[in-house]
């Protein structure tokens, strides 16, 4: 097994923090992004860094954290009982760009690290990670686009790479209450180790490498499409599907919570703004029928 160098991961993902940051300020040509340092009192801290109320981004949040401790919440050890007594760590960058037309998706991208270790006993590591796509109003050139991104990042790492981490996507983020996914999917992956850490490190790095390249693109070209106030109210309802699956289902704001991570830098993953309506339908044959009729079941978009 090649060695393992947790400072190495962590020097890439605060670059990485960098890159996306820079990418969508330029891409604003409003806003910056803010920065708040901070400390979690068992062990290791972040940087939380979020651009809010930009000419294009409503709310953007991209965190770097890397925190530490001697024990597990349960989310974490009920399925790996063998993670039990041990010390861990976990390092990661995760974001979520929520922009103001309804014509630009929301997006979401995570990469992380972690390690778990004890006397007289081999570590417990792995790499997960990925990047997703939620549209309101879907242009199919662009959901083709953003898993074409993703299968070219996957294919130097062997043939059916793309396949297995594209079903994943689609099968983790579904909202079962809804029968739905949570949009056009993209990547997923997690407790990845049989590569050994080298290969695995490369293949987190071409993720998080993948997104700006993936998601830039379709921010610029609908960026500036007009939007009524009814495309507006559709997204602030979808939107709730995005909180839904966040506060149910999501294991990263799970693990967050449960390990006294900053409750502040875990729900920034959250809309500012949002709406739910009693049992509301979209009209048949409209755009927004459209959304639920063509993308929110898994399809082979390539």
């Amino acid at each position: 097994m090649s060695e393992i160098n947790i400072n190495a991961v962590k020097e890439y993902l605060l670059g990485l923090q960098d890159h996306v940051c820079n990418a969508l300020s330029e891409e604003d040509g409003q806003q910056i992004f803010i920065e708040d340092a901070w400390q979690r009192e068992q062990g290791g801290g972040g940087r939380t860094r979020v651009l809010t109320n930009g000419a294009v981004f409503e709310q953007a949040g991209v965190n770097f954290s890397h925190v530490f401790g001697s024990q597990l919440p349960k989310s974490a050890t009920a399925a790996r009982p063998e993670l039990e007594g041990r010390d861990f760590q976990a390092v990661g960058v995760s974001l979520v760009i929520h922009p103001h037309n309804p014509h630009i998706p929301t997006s979401h991208a995570n990469v992380r690290f972690f390690i778990a270790e004890k006397e007289n006993a081999d570590p417990v590591w792995w790499f997960g990670g990925g990047f997703d796509l939620t549209p309101y109003y879907p242009i199919k050139e662009d959901v083709i686009h953003w898993h074409k991104t993703a299968k070219a990042t996957c294919d130097p790492f062997g043939e059916g790479v793309y396949e297995k981490y594209k079903k994943w996507c689609d099968d983790y983020f579904y909202l079962k209450h809804r029968n739905e996914t949570r949009g056009v999917g993209g990547l997923f992956f997690d407790d990845l180790n049989e590569w050994g850490f080298e290969k695995s490190f490369e293949f987190m790095q071409s993720i998080g490498n993948a997104y700006v390249p993936a998601y830039q693109p379709i921010v610029n070209k609908n960026k500036n499409k007009p939007y009524t106030a009814d495309e507006r109210d559709f997204q602030l309802y979808r939107r709730g599907r995005y909180v839904e699956y966040n506060l149910v289902y999501d294991r990263g704001t799970l693990f967050g919570l449960q390990t006294g991570g900053r409750t502040e830098s875990i729900l920034m993953s959250l809309p500012p703004l949002v709406k739910w309506k009693y049992n509301w339908q979209p009209q048949a044959g409209s755009k927004e029928a459209d959304l639920y009729d063509n993308y929110l079941k898994p399809k082979n978009w390539l």
